[in-house]
């Protein structure tokens, strides 16, 4: 990095400067251990037949045990971009008005998740629905980047179709209702040199950035569009006041894409499966949130599950986000 033309290339020394972080971090964690070992060590020696110092062994002991699984679980992440950020977007499916509430809860509920971990988090775009409910605003699509230490590692396998069921806020005869909802996680950084972008293969639209109600919040065409036409992957940015930091920022998501569809490709034609485009409906779902007539959250590829729906929409998904990881 002391290389003066280290800067030359923005993307790739980003990518260079957040690996350096990362090396950080963990020579930091360990020194805590090492730290917190050392301390208990003396406080041992001391305690003796002492109640209150033996409380404060146990706690410390559960503090590196948290410590120590939570660098367990980050052995999993063998990724080349698993201990990066993540870009995290969420689209309503079938559903209506409904799966647009959906969505709106889905999106909150990893913002919590992401604020629970102290990531940082910046809302890219979002697509708002029409009118408003009891549940607050709907959602037809959003994205946001969560920035933080192995974010796409401990995020990645959150993609799938997410059902909810429960009574409608919207039905007058207060019916059952099934939503869903897609949510889709990739890299937030991918290598330049990784995915071949031609000009000419792109087609870019510009549009005023808006909130809930079509409201403008900037009266000029600042928000920008960019489709990918040979694989019809499109996307967004309005979070940025001028035009040209938007192309970048939707420049940079729509590389990740493209990188995150080839992949997905190249491991169904190893596995000599036709790559379809997910249903965001029945059938599809990798989890369950089901509030109507009993409450239970379960994930359909570990099992694991509970009935404390209302922590885990509010981002306490630690239990299922480790599951998944080791299965």
């Amino acid at each position: 990095m002391a290389d003066p033309k280290f800067w030359d290339n923005k993307d790739r020394a980003a990518g260079r400067a957040q690996e350096l972080s990362l090396l950080k971090r963990e020579v930091e964690n360990w020194d805590d251990i090492t730290g917190g070992l050392g301390s208990l060590e003396e406080l041992l020696l001391l305690a003796g037949e002492d109640e209150a110092m033996q409380k404060e062994i146990a706690s410390r002991v559960g503090e590196i045990e948290k410590d120590i699984a939570t660098l367990e679980t980050e052995l999993f992440f063998s990724g080349k971009y698993d201990k990066g950020s993540a870009v995290l977007s969420v689209y309503a499916g079938a559903g209506g008005r409904d799966a647009e509430d959906w969505a709106a809860l889905l999106f909150r509920m990893y913002h919590r998740f992401a604020e629970r971990r102290g990531w940082k988090m910046v809302v890219v775009h979002e697509h708002w629905g029409e009118g408003s409910g009891p549940a607050g605003w709907g959602l037809k699509n959003a994205t946001m980047i969560i920035e933080g230490s192995y974010a796409y590692g401990y995020l990645k396998k959150e993609g799938g179709v997410h059902r909810l069921v429960r009574i409608s806020p919207f039905s007058s005869q207060q019916l059952r209702h099934t939503s869903f909802a897609l949510v889709d996680i990739m890299p937030e950084f991918v290598a330049p040199e990784e995915v071949e972008i031609r000009p000419e293969d792109l087609n870019i639209d510009f549009f005023r950035s808006s909130g809930p109600g079509g409201q403008n919040v900037n009266k000029r065409e600042t928000g920008v569009r960019i489709t990918h036409v040979p694989t019809g992957i499109q996307v967004a940015s309005q979070a940025e006041r001028s035009q040209e930091r938007n192309r970048e920022l939707a420049m940079k998501i729509l590389r990740s894409k493209i990188y995150q569809f080839e992949n997905e490709r190249q491991e169904k034609e190893r596995q000599g499966i036709r790559q379809e485009k997910v249903a965001i409906e029945w059938g599809s779902q990798i989890r369950s949130y089901v509030m109507h007539p009993y409450q239970m959250v379960k994930d359909h590829r570990t099992e694991h599950e509970t009935s404390q729906i209302d922590k885990v929409l509010d981002g306490d998904l630690d239990e299922f986000v480790e599951a998944e990881i080791k299965m």
